[in-house]
């Protein structure tokens, strides 16, 4: 059921870990550091209240200067946004992530976070290191920690207040179903590639059935051409509705039930990304019979190890 057709202020209430996450996040996948800054203060301008970040983005700090920029400028009140990191793959050693975590903070400069996910369920070598390789240029895990090792740290950090919610990246649900239930503290939420050709529609149906909030990154297909935001089925029903493509694949994101992230660097594409309304349900019917299948991400095809077992 859809409280209200207009997007902007939708909120998805975490069933673990309290708090409200706004539907339409702003994700910090930026590699310039300059671009980061400003693209995350246009982005809580034009109305955004959920930031996504992530320690292997390497801009922690210059999104925290956007944070407290935006934030005054707009004033905002830190409880006002909901801001998730991530911990990255060299960090899954269960000593290791507390120590992870208070880096991302000091980093952005914020006291707490809302969310802390496990950014791949893959375990690398412990080090400062974030892409350990071998002398052939392969990835060097980590095979004496498993992903449960690593949700118990996780959980520690729930129980330290420091973290409101935690939950993980980039995991298929074959990988999900058993640390989902072994886990004390249940995954609050999973973020994980989503659009009309990988709709995930057993992953979202398991995410619904338990609880968890189904968060889609690459909501528009990762900018890759052709790719769902050319796919003639949203051209026309774009034309139809007076949307552009780009706010036609978003309402069906959230539409379906889930939240998401999109990366707008201009100030003009944040205000698109965030104008997103509800489609009639003959045009999301329309979306759901698409039969492309495609993924653009293929972390989670790649490696090993790293699960519940050694």
């Amino acid at each position: 059921m859809i409280e209200s057709s207009d997007f902007r202020s939708k909120e998805i209430v975490l069933d673990r870990g309290g708090g409200r996450m706004p539907a339409l996040g702003f994700g910090t996948l930026i590699p310039d550091g300059a671009t980061t800054t400003r693209a995350t203060r246009d982005a809580l301008e034009a109305g955004y209240r959920h930031i996504d970040c992530a320690e292997r983005y390497r801009n922690e700090r210059e999104v925290g200067e956007g944070l407290r920029v935006g934030l005054a400028a707009g004033g905002i009140a830190r409880e006002d946004i909901f801001v998730t990191s991530k911990l990255w793959n060299n960090n899954h050693r269960p000593e290791r992530v507390e120590p992870a975590f208070e880096a991302s903070l000091g980093r952005l400069g914020l006291d707490y976070l809302d969310l802390y996910l496990i950014h791949t369920p893959f375990a690398f070598q412990p080090g400062d290191e974030q892409d350990p390789r071998d002398e052939n240029g392969d990835v060097i895990y980590d095979r004496g920690v498993t992903l449960l090792d690593t949700w118990r740290a996780m959980e520690d950090l729930v129980d330290h207040g420091r973290c409101r919610a935690i939950g993980l990246s980039d995991i298929l649900l074959n990988e999900l179903r058993p640390l989902y239930e072994l886990a004390r503290i249940k995954p609050a939420v999973v973020q994980v590639e989503a659009h009309p050709y990988l709709p995930e529609t057993e992953l979202l149906e398991f995410c619904k059935e338990k609880g968890v909030v189904f968060l889609a990154y690459a909501p528009l297909g990762h900018g890759i051409r052709p790719g769902p935001i050319e796919e003639p089925v949203i051209s026309e029903i774009a034309a139809r509705t007076g949307k552009t493509p780009a706010q036609v694949l978003l309402a069906w994101a959230v539409q379906r039930g889930g939240a998401l992230l999109t990366t707008p660097k201009t100030a003009a594409r944040a205000r698109e990304n965030f104008d997103i309304t509800a489609l009639p349900a003959d045009a999301f019917d329309e979306i759901n019979r698409i039969q492309t299948r495609q993924r653009f991400n293929a972390v989670v095809e790649t490696g090993s190890g790293g699960f519940l077992n050694k």
